[in-house]
């Protein structure tokens, strides 16, 4: 069995080193309490909850699943006390304001804290990390009286929150939504219609459950036009904050799922339950994004999630599984074999866990200061600031959901591979991980919907390429100093500068088809998002290994020379053997559409 360790060495590199943390919270308005002193406290906290408590959790918990039983839900053995222990040491409300009983901490620490929440164990991670997303659309849309309502005990994790937008008739299409809500006297509404896929939905670790549902009106326009929001709890509220009657809102039954199987998702039968709204009538879907790009991000961190703990498992397994002799003669001469990890192409898959946990971590944690100003601007009611934030964060969205988690799922895969058939049973949990990796590409949109959003959305109709443009320019003015150089760095800066002209081209290429074939867009949106995401996880290794480069010619202890080098050679590795991905992904978005539309459908056959 797999044993998780906080990778806070390379957390503190990227934080410390790379992206200048430090620097970015002193910016801040919520970021003065947030000195290297107090976050290096807060990371080693969290790594040891992760490594004691969630870690030893995540194969019971799995075996065990969630028992169901006339419409309750009870978590495996051990979630309860985990999740005592989760609110007392007030880890939920890290990053929320102190008026609301949290710590006003920056957005992004709650999120370092997540990555290894979920690395240790999604499952659980899963029931705080709904609550997040339902605090941050409550914050931002509701009333006064809703944040007053609900908001302090979410904050403590006293209770915990939903989003309740899937039917069963509908998923990512939200237009299809068939939910109702009757407007009654007092402002209440009652809500009536089915959920299905409500992660977290049920279960017994909060006294009440905050659900945020999508619903319509009685004269709503057709279409995402005529969606409402509403917040409707588990057990309705009194006017003094304590719990009153049970609302109706009931667990039909859990789903008996592939993998997550700790984490309770729900189908819920609301029965003219009481709901109120939020926001405004008919812009639901509106403020129910802020939920869901909250949401996407950490799917994102899940994809490394998944990464990093199949690397964990896979590296310690290959140092210690014996078999044949290395190609180039006796490594263990003392053995009747030499070590896997002498065999180059289990090297080449031990790499690419390496390559795509440490290089999604990076991405992910510079897309996070983008994250803490956006928050910050929309507390201080700056709306142009906040725009401006959250159109840079958006266009990072889609390439970091979609992207990391195809990814995040590849290096679980190739945990399974290390393993060889010890991989496919469970008792070293390494076909876990791949069971719990593969709704990452499907849950808050799938890839394909994801790359939808990053080519149609962001890149053609809502910049016309620019979001592109501005994050390629980032990418020469990085990688000019560098072009020169005969080191490994150098070769990294020259392929940036000219991927950086082919994301440009490529991006015209598509833009020029659109207007005379509507297809184009749907046809190429998966290979464009892989290719951006090849390359915006290239500059980000080149980032790593400028930084090493720079500290180990400083003169460092072995102990950090060994760590420094390593990025570098993990960078030459992603460029030489990951990077060249790109290239069929280039080739596959500009294929004609016509291969993929001209086959008949009645043509699609069987035999």
């Amino acid at each position: 069995m797999t044993q998780y360790k906080a990778p806070l060495r390379d957390m503190r590199f990227l934080m410390n080193e790379v992206l200048d943390y430090p620097a970015h919270y002193a910016s801040l308005p919520n970021g003065k309490d947030a000195d290297p002193e107090m976050v290096d406290a807060i990371l080693d906290g969290a790594a040891q909850l992760c490594e004691d408590v969630l870690a030893p959790l995540n194969h019971s918990g799995d075996i065990e699943g969630c028992h169901f039983d006339n419409g309750a839900v009870t978590t495996p053995k051990g979630f309860k006390e985990a999740y005592r222990q989760f609110v007392e040491g007030g880890w939920q409300g890290l990053s929320f304001p102190t008026e609301f009983g949290g710590q006003g901490l920056p957005m992004s620490l709650n999120l370092f804290k997540s990555e290894m929440m979920g690395t240790a164990n999604w499952s659980f991670a899963m029931y705080p990390g709904l609550s997040v997303g339902c605090i941050n659309t409550l914050m931002q849309y509701g009333s006064k009286k809703q944040k007053a309502q609900y908001i302090p005990k979410l904050v403590s994790g006293e209770w915990a929150g939903t989003m309740c937008l899937t039917e069963p008739q509908c998923g990512t299409d939200l237009a299809q939504v068939k939910t109702r809500a009757v407007p009654q006297k007092g402002g209440s509404y009652k809500i009536t219609g089915t959920k299905i896929f409500i992660s977290a939905g049920e279960h017994d670790l909060t006294e009440n459950i905050v659900h945020i549902v999508l619903a319509r009106l009685p004269d709503a326009p057709e279409g995402t036009r005529g969606i409402s929001l509403f917040v409707v709890p588990k057990f309705k509220v009194k006017a003094d904050g304590t719990l009153g009657e049970r609302n109706a809102v009931n667990c039909g039954s859990i789903e008996h799922k592939m993998g997550i199987r700790a984490s309770s998702t729900a189908v819920l039968n609301f029965d003219e339950a009481e709901g109120f709204m939020v926001f405004e009538p008919n812009r639901g879907l509106e403020a129910m994004f802020t939920f869901m790009n909250t949401a996407r991000l950490g799917t994102a961190v899940q994809g490394v999630c998944h990464a990093e703990a199949a690397f964990q498992g896979a590296l310690p397994y290959a140092k210690d599984r014996r078999s044949m002799r290395a190609l180039s003669g006796k490594k263990d001469p003392e053995s009747k074999a030499d070590a896997l990890i002498w065999h180059p192409d289990v090297r080449r898959m031990l790499l690419t866990q390496k390559a795509i946990a440490e290089g999604g971590r990076a991405m992910i944690y510079d897309a996070l200061k983008i994250g803490d100003h956006m928050f910050n601007a929309s507390a201080a009611g700056d709306a142009e600031g906040y725009k401006a934030f959250d159109s840079k964060l958006g266009f990072y969205t889609p390439i970091l959901k979609g992207f990391l988690t195809e990814m995040g799922l590849e290096a679980a895969n190739l945990g399974v591979q290390v393993f060889g058939g010890h991989g496919y049973i469970k008792e070293h949990g390494m076909e876990q991980i791949v069971r719990d990796a593969r709704i990452s590409t499907l849950y808050e949109g799938t890839t394909g919907i994801q790359a939808l959003d990053l080519l149609g959305r962001k890149v053609l109709m809502g910049s016309k390429g620019k979001c592109v443009r501005d994050f390629t320019l980032e990418m020469v003015r990085f990688a000019r100093p560098h072009l020169l150089r005969r080191t490994p760095l150098g070769a990294m800066a020259r392929n940036l500068a000219a991927r950086a002209a082919e994301w440009n081209l490529l991006t015209t290429a598509i833009m020029l088809r659109a207007p005379k074939d509507r297809e184009v867009v749907g046809a190429a949106s998966v290979d464009y998002l892989m290719y951006s995401g090849f390359v915006m996880m290239g500059y980000y290794w080149a980032g790593q290994a400028a930084k090493a480069e720079e500290l180990l010619a400083s003169g460092q202890g072995k102990e950090s020379e060994d760590f420094y080098r390593s990025k570098v050679q993990t960078a030459e590795f992603y460029f030489e053997r990951l990077m060249p991905r790109a290239n069929a992904h280039r080739t596959g978005a500009l294929a004609p559409t016509r291969s993929v539309m001209q086959l008949d459908n009645e043509h699609f056959a069987f035999a």
